[in-house]
């Protein structure tokens, strides 16, 4: 079983396949089965094994898995025991970073989301930041961009010093996976919540050529856009769906859970999709 965090990871053929998950909101560590998710907690817990069940029964070989943050709707040490757990029992290379609910409780969550009050949380020591996975071919950058206490996102000063010491140093094609979305996705209410100095990493970043992909959760939708040569993924939630284009906040209960796959080829290539849960 590999160890975690994973540092290195190698492959028969040197591409590297990567499953992101992302915003799972678990607010419980009991397993739930199909027949029981009449409650939005027992979606989202039963969503999350099943979509890691479907990704992997797929014929595609996975290398990595990357959870993009908001593991959790309640911070509490179980619930993240099981989710690693469940990744463990899977025998893949795994990482987790933090989401702005990793580090936050909601009280009166029946109100409106603008009339919740916040509770800042400690991250879950497992979560990861500042953290370099090396292939072959490609470095992966995985960055903390969560608030304590608050929805939006910031990428300190430090980690985008660190950032950029990486892709100084190493000219293989870089990824970096955060949680907040660092463009916006025409939503105003998520796009209020984004990471607040972007235009700020943009610029610092701007320099560095390799720098080929952006993965983000936090959005709970499909979209794909392109910055300074940057491909940009945003990526649905293994639950509940953000409608798209909205300027106030909307669930979209058309769209089932979904996550991302990510073929990093040799030549520094990137292929990427979606896929949606089944049943």
């Amino acid at each position: 079983m590999p160890s975690y965090p994973v540092s290195i990871v190698s492959t028969p053929d040197g591409q590297v396949n990567i499953l992101q998950i992302t915003d799972l909101h678990l607010s419980s560590h009991v397993p739930s089965s199909a027949d029981e998710i009449s409650s939005e907690v027992a979606v989202c817990q039963y969503s999350f094994e099943a979509i890691i069940k479907q990704a992997l029964s797929k014929e595609i070989r996975c290398d990595l898995i990357i959870v993009t943050g908001d593991l959790v709707n309640k911070v509490e040490p179980a619930i993240y025991d099981h989710i690693f757990t469940v990744l463990q029992k899977t025998g893949i290379a795994f990482v987790c970073i933090a989401g702005n609910h990793d580090v936050t409780d909601e009280t009166d969550e029946d109100l409106p989301f603008y009339q919740r009050k916040l509770i800042a949380r400690a991250a879950d020591p497992r979560l990861l930041s500042c953290h370099l996975i090396e292939s072959e071919h490609w470095q992966m950058l995985l960055l903390d961009s969560s608030i304590t206490g608050k929805v939006e996102g910031k990428i300190t000063a430090t980690d985008i010093g660190w950032v950029c010491e990486q892709l100084a140093s190493c000219a293989k094609p870089a990824l970096i996976a955060l949680h907040h979305h660092i463009l916006p996705v025409d939503s105003e209410w998520i796009d209020n919540h984004m990471a607040e100095n972007a235009e700020e990493f943009w610029q610092h970043i701007a320099p560095f050529a390799h720098l080929s992909v952006i993965i983000n959760g936090h959005t709970h939708q499909e979209q794909t856009r392109h910055h300074q040569g940057v491909t940009v993924y945003s990526t649905p939630s293994t639950c509940y769906q953000f409608k798209p284009f909205e300027d106030n906040f909307a669930y979209d209960k058309k769209l089932r859970p979904g996550y991302r796959w990510l073929q990093l080829a040799n030549n520094g290539k990137v292929a990427s999709w979606v896929e949606r849960l089944d049943t």
